[in-house]
C-alpha cells in the first residue's frame, strides 16, 4: 500500500457522517468517563484529608476531656482508610460496593466492620460509567457499527466486485484498519490525558494503551470476519450484536446467578447478630466466666483478670473481644465464601471478553475486590495493635499519664501503587 491509497481510504472513510459521528461519539464517551472518574478519586482523597484533620482533632480533645485509659479507648476513634491508586479514575471497581474507609474504636470489630457496609450491593451491579465500562462495553458496539457493513454497504451501492476485482487484496484490510485505529486514539487519548493529571506511571499508562488496543483488534477481527458474508447489512449487525449481548451482559448475569447458588455462606448481618448478642448477654454473666474465656485466649494476662466492682473497663473490653471471637468461624466462612465466588467468577470471565478486560484492568488499578479484602485486613491488623497497646494499661492497672497516649499506633495504609 502506497501512502496515496492511505490518503484516498482515509478521506472517504472520514466523509463519512456516521463514522465520524461514531468517533466523536467514542471520544465524548472517553472523556466524560476520565472526568467523571478524575472527579470521584479526587473527591475520595479529598474527603481522606479532610476526615484525618477532623480525625486528629477528635483524640485531642477525647485526651482533655477524659482521665482514664478505659475512657479514652471508649471515646478515641481512629480513621482508617484505602486510599485510591493513580490508576483508580480509569477503572472505579468495587469502591462504590466494599467500605474505603472505617471510622474504628477498642469495640468488638466484626460489628465496626459489618454495620458500615450499607450500600445495597443489588443496586451497585450497574456500576459506574469509568474507562474500563467504556471500554470493555461501550468500544465494542462502536465497532460493530462501524465495521459490519463494511463491505455489505459496498455491495448495496454496487460497487463491491468493481473494489474486489480492481483493489489489492489488503484494500479491506487497510479500510478497517485506520477505523480500529481511529477509534483507538478517541478512546485513549483522554485516557492518557487522565492518567498524566493522575500520576499514572509511564510504563502503566502504556501497558492499558497495549491491552485496550488488543481488546479491539479482537473485536475488529471479529466483525471483519462477518462482514464477508453476503448477508444484508441489519443482519450481519444482529448477529454481531447477538456475540456483544451474549458475551457482556448475559453470559456475567448467569454466571453471577450460578455462582451465587453454588457457594453459599454466612451474610454480614449473621455476623454483627453474632457478635452483638455475645457482648449483650456478657452484661448478665458473672464476671469470672467472661473473664476464664478471655484468659482461654489471652493466656499472657492469667492472675490479672480479677475485678472488684459491677464495672471495671478491662472486663468491659474482654467482653467486647469475646463477642470478635465467637463471631470469628463466621466472619472466617463470610471470607472464604467471598474469594471462592470471586474465583469462579475469573473462570466466567473467559467466556465474556468484557468482564475479563474490567478484572484486568481493576487488578492493576488496585480497586478490586482482593484489594477490598486487603484493606480489611489492614483494619483488623490496626484494631489488633490497639488492643495490644491499650491491654498493658488496662491489665497492669497504670496510673493514667496522657503522655503515654501518645504512644497509640497511627494507621498506615497499604499505599503500594
Amino acid at each position: 500500500m502506497s501512502w496515496l491509497d492511505i490518503r484516498r481510504e482515509t478521506t472517504f472513510v472520514l466523509r463519512r457522517k456516521s463514522v465520524v459521528i461514531l468517533l466523536i461519539s467514542g471520544l465524548v464517551l472517553s472523556l466524560f468517563s476520565v472526568w467523571t472518574g478524575s472527579m470521584d478519586v479526587a473527591q475520595q482523597r479529598a474527603t481522606i484529608e479532610r476526615l484525618l484533620e477532623a480525625d486528629k482533632q477528635d483524640r485531642e480533645e477525647v485526651i482533655q476531656k477524659h482521665s482514664g485509659y478505659g475512657e479514652a479507648a471508649y471515646y478515641s476513634f481512629h480513621l482508617t482508610y484505602a486510599e485510591p491508586s493513580s490508576l483508580a479514575f480509569a477503572a472505579l471497581g468495587v469502591r462504590d460496593v466494599y467500605p474505603w474507609k472505617h471510622r474504628v474504636r477498642m469495640l468488638a470489630l466484626e460489628g465496626q466492620i459489618h454495620e458500615s457496609d450499607t450500600q445495597n450491593p443489588e443496586l451497585a451491579l450497574a456500576g459506574r460509567i469509568d474507562f474500563a465500562f467504556v471500554i470493555a462495553v461501550f468500544a465494542p458496539l462502536l465497532l460493530i457499527l462501524l465495521l459490519h457493513d463494511m463491505r455489505a454497504s459496498e455491495r448495496a451501492a454496487g460497487r463491491h466486485d468493481f473494489l474486489t476485482v480492481t483493489a489489492r487484496s489488503s484494500f479491506w484490510l487497510l479500510r478497517a484498519g485506520f477505523i480500529v485505529t481511529a477509534l483507538w486514539l478517541a478512546l485513549i487519548i483522554p485516557f492518557i490525558g487522565g492518567a498524566i493529571v493522575n500520576g499514572v506511571s509511564a510504563s502503566l499508562i502504556s501497558l492499558v494503551a497495549l491491552t485496550v488496543a488488543v481488546y479491539l483488534l479482537g473485536w475488529a477481527a471479529l466483525c471483519y470476519w462477518v462482514s464477508r458474508f453476503r448477508f444484508p447489512a441489519p443482519v450481519l449487525a444482529s448477529f454481531l450484536l447477538g456475540v456483544w449481548l451474549l458475551t457482556s451482559f448475559i453470559i456475567p448475569a448467569v454466571g453471577d446467578v450460578v455462582i451465587e447458588e453454588t457457594y453459599q455462606g454466612p451474610a454480614g448481618g449473621d455476623i454483627l447478630m453474632t457478635q452483638r448478642e455475645a457482648v449483650n448477654a456478657a452484661w448478665d454473666l458473672p464476671h469470672h466466666i467472661t473473664m476464664d474465656a478471655f484468659e482461654a485466649s489471652h493466656p499472657q494476662w492469667e492472675g490479672k483478670t480479677q475485678t472488684s466492682s459491677l464495672f471495671e473497663w478491662k472486663w468491659y473490653y474482654a467482653f467486647q473481644q469475646i463477642g470478635d471471637e465467637k463471631a470469628r468461624p463466621l466472619s472466617q466462612a463470610y471470607q472464604q465464601t467471598a474469594e471462592d465466588r470471586y474465583n469462579a467468577a475469573g473462570w466466567v470471565a473467559w467466556l465474556s471478553p468484557a468482564t475479563l478486560l474490567q478484572r484486568t484492568l481493576t487488578h492493576w488499578a488496585q480497586t478490586d475486590a482482593p484489594a477490598a479484602w486487603q484493606y480489611e485486613r489492614d483494619v483488623r491488623e490496626f484494631h489488633a495493635e490497639l488492643r495490644h497497646f491499650y491491654y498493658p494499661l488496662l491489665f497492669n492497672g497504670r496510673e493514667y499519664s496522657a503522655a503515654a497516649l501518645e504512644e497509640r499506633p497511627t494507621f498506615k495504609p497499604n499505599a503500594d501503587d
